[in-house]
C-alpha cells in the first residue's frame, strides 16, 4: 500500500515544481510572514520587559537595561538556535531524534539531582555560574514532537500504513510520558499541561484512531483527580486552583497576583496610559511581571489596541503554522508542525488567560513575550521546525 503522503511528496519531483524546489534558495522557501511576526513578538516585548524591571532595583541590582539587554541576547541565541535548526534540515533531524530524547530526559533527571534548584516553589531549573539558568522543561516540549512525530510516521512515511498503527501511537504515548512524570515530580504542573495538549494536537494530526484521543482525555481527568487526592501538588499550586475558583477569596493573599493583574489590565482602558507610564507597573502592585504576567503591561500601557496587536501577531504566527501543517509532505512534517502549532496557541491561551482572570495561574510564559531564556530558546526552536517542514515542501504550495 502506498500512503497518500508519499504519493504527494514524490510527484512534484517529476516535474517543474519539483526542479523549483532543487533549485531554489532556502532563504526564498522560509515563511517570512510567520518570521516577521515572531520577530516582531519578540522585539516587541522587550520594551514591555524593560518596562516591567527598571525599576525594580532589587532584580536589576542598579542597572535599569539589566533584564533589556538580557532579553535582547537571549532573542539572539534563539534566532541563531533557529537558523541551525533550518541549515539541520528535516531530513537530518529525524536521524539525530533519539540523541534528543536522550539529552533533554538526561537534563530533566538533573534536576531532581543536587545539581537542581528551586525557584517560586518548584525545583525545575539548572543553576550555572554568573547567574544562568537552564529551564530544561522547555526543551522536553520539543522532544516529545519530534519522538512522536518519528515514531508515528515511520510506517506511514514509508508506504506500509495509511494511518498509525496501535502499536507505534502506544509506543510514542510511552515516550511521550516518560519525560512528563520526571517533570512532574519537580512538580511543574503548567509544563505537563502543555505538554498533554501538545500530545492531544499530534494524536488529532496523525490520524490515529479515535480511541486513542478519548482515552487521552480520560486518562487525563483520571490523573488530575489521582494529583489532587494524593497531595501531589504543592500548597502554592493547591492555592492558585482555589483563586480561581473563588476570584474574591483573600485578594491580599492567594488572589493577589490576579486581582492586581486585572486592575493593570482594567486601567489601560483602550488607548493605555503610554509607555513607561503603567501606575500598577511602576508602582511595582504585579509580581513576576516581567514573566508570567508580562501581558499586565501591555493592557495597562499600551491598553486594548496594544493589547489587541500583540493577539494579532500571536494569531498570524499560528494561522502560518495552520498552513505549514496543512500542505506538509509527509505525516513526520504534519506531526511536527501540529505539535508545534498545538504549544503555541494553548501556552498563549492559558497565560493570556490567566492575566484575565478566566484561567488558573499555572507559570506558564507567554510564548515570544515573558522574559526568559529556556523560553525564548525553545520556542525559536519550534519556528525552526516549522521552517524545517514548509522548506521540505515545493515553492508556491
Amino acid at each position: 500500500m502506498t500512503s497518500s503522503y508519499s504519493q504527494y511528496r514524490l510527484a512534484p519531483q517529476r516535474g517543474t515544481v519539483g526542479r523549483a524546489l532543487a533549485k531554489g534558495s532556502p532563504l526564498r522557501r522560509l515563511d517570512w510572514i510567520m518570521v516577521l511576526a515572531a520577530l516582531g513578538l519578540s522585539l516587541g516585548s522587550s520594551l514591555l520587559v524593560w518596562s516591567a524591571t527598571r525599576g525594580r532595583d532589587s532584580l536589576t541590582h542598579g542597572d535599569p537595561q539589566y533584564f533589556l539587554f538580557r532579553h535582547l541576547t537571549n532573542l539572539a541565541i534563539g534566532l541563531a538556535l533557529c537558523g541551525v535548526v533550518v541549515l539541520i534540515g528535516s531530513r537530518r533531524l529525524r536521524t539525530a531524534v533519539p540523541v534528543v530524547y536522550v539529552v533533554v530526559l538526561l537534563m530533566l533527571l538533573a534536576v531532581l539531582t543536587p545539581l537542581g534548584s528551586t525557584i517560586n516553589g518548584a525545583k525545575a531549573w539548572i543553576q550555572f555560574g554568573g547567574g544562568f539558568s537552564i529551564q530544561p522543561a522547555e526543551f522536553a516540549k520539543f522532544a516529545i514532537i519530534l519522538t512522536m512525530a518519528v515514531v508515528l510516521s515511520a510506517r506511514v512515511d514509508a508506504g506500509e500504513r495509511e494511518f498509525p498503527p496501535d502499536r507505534s501511537v502506544l509506543q510514542a504515548l510511552g515516550l511521550a510520558a516518560l519525560p512528563m512524570a520526571v517533570i512532574m515530580l519537580m512538580p511543574d504542573l503548567g509544563s505537563v499541561m502543555v505538554m498533554g495538549v501538545i500530545i492531544l494536537g499530534i494524536l488529532l494530526a496523525s490520524g490515529a484512531a479515535n480511541r486513542w484521543v478519548f482515552g487521552l482525555i480520560g486518562t487525563g481527568a483520571l490523573g488530575a483527580a489521582a494529583i489532587w487526592q494524593l497531595g501531589v501538588l504543592s500548597k502554592y499550586q493547591i492555592d492558585r486552583f482555589a483563586a480561581f475558583a473563588n476570584p474574591a477569596l483573600d485578594p491580599a493573599g492567594v488572589g493577589y497576583n490576579t486581582a492586581q493583574a486585572r486592575i493593570a489590565i482594567g486601567s489601560g482602558g483602550l488607548t493605555g496610559m503610554g509607555l513607561f507610564k503603567g501606575t500598577q507597573t511602576t508602582g511595582q502592585f504585579v509580581p513576576e511581571q516581567q514573566t508570567d504576567f508580562v501581558f499586565t503591561v501591555a493592557g495597562e500601557e499600551l491598553g486594548f489596541v496594544g493589547a489587541l496587536g500583540l493577539i494579532v501577531l500571536l494569531g498570524v504566527l499560528l494561522w502560518r503554522g495552520c498552513r505549514i501543517a496543512r500542505h506538509a509532505t509527509d505525516l513526520f512534517g504534519t506531526v511536527v508542525a501540529a505539535g508545534v502549532v498545538s504549544w503555541f496557541a494553548f501556552q498563549a491561551f492559558e497565560n493570556i488567560g490567566m492575566n484575565l482572570g478566566i484561567m488558573p495561574v499555572a507559570g506558564i510564559p507567554l510564548p515570544f513575550v515573558s522574559y526568559g531564556g529556556s523560553s525564548m530558546f525553545a520556542v525559536w526552536i519550534g519556528i525552526g521546525l516549522l521552517q524545517c517542514v514548509r522548506t521540505q515542501r515545493p515553492i508556491g504550495i
